[in-house]
């Protein structure tokens, strides 16, 4: 009888295990902490592209991922989500292939006024720092907020085709960045730091006048040179 016990209580925990691991769900705790999905794993529900109403092919869902289908890369842009966020911590699971390049960016106004995402947005970059073109300055590498902040100390993407996770709070205008459980960085918008970083980046061109002005916004995934998979996105709102 013991020896039967013990065998159930093994295969309860190995059933508890299964269930944790589940992509795209909530646990009850995280959904007693606020935390709503992004992407469940079977539709697109809940998100466009820039400037649709609609997604367009270039995205579609597959295997309980969100996939950009590069055979298709003129048939849309940047997939957006319906809703804006100001104050909130994000993760998500995303991986891409061999040299491929993409990015997370936030902040985004959706208008007639801009022509992309990123005119308007912040990026978190996605990238394989080894054989992606854009690998030559140190804060494009993946983890980085682009042109801006982070270098190869912090950036350290896994091996293209695997699961790299992406956590980014922003709250009242304090930037935090982790991949793969790794701080890359930690910045005030509006403090002397990132003031510098924006002087010495290509936001301040032509173009990028309105560039991060106003904090919160849609969210973004990159359409982008080499495919890639999105899963477990996940939002939860931080109140006052």
């Amino acid at each position: 009888m013991k020896k039967i016990l013990v065998l159930g209580f093994v295969a309860c925990i190995a059933i508890s295990s299964v269930v944790k691991a589940q992509d795209n769900t909530l646990t009850k705790k995280e959904v007693k902490q606020g935390w709503k999905l992004l992407f469940d794993g079977t539709d697109l529900k809940g998100w466009h592209s820039w400037k649709r109403d609609t997604v367009a092919a270039n995205w579609m869902v597959k295997d309980g991922q969100i996939q950009y289908d590069l055979s298709n890369d003129r048939k849309g842009d940047d997939l957006v989500t319906d809703g804006s966020y100001t104050n909130y911590e994000l993760q998500i699971q995303w991986r891409i292939t061999p040299g491929g390049n993409s990015g997370i960016i936030f902040d985004i106004q959706e208008d007639g006024k801009h022509g992309a995402t990123y005119q308007t947005g912040a990026e978190m970059q996605v990238l394989d720092n080894v054989a992606a073109s854009d690998n030559k300055k140190p804060n494009h590498l993946a983890g980085c907020l682009y042109d801006m902040i982070g270098d190869a100390s912090v950036s350290h993407p896994v091996t293209p085709g695997e699961w790299n996770q992406v956590k980014i709070i922003q709250n009242k205008g304090q930037l935090t960045f982790w991949l793969n459980g790794t701080k890359t960085v930690d910045v005030k918008i509006g403090s002397p730091e990132w003031d510098t970083a924006m002087a010495q980046s290509k936001f301040k061109s032509r173009g990028f006048e309105d560039f991060m002005k106003v904090q919160g916004g849609r969210i973004a995934i990159q359409k982008h040179p080499g495919s890639s998979g999105w899963k477990n996105m996940k939002i939860r709102e931080i109140k006052d």
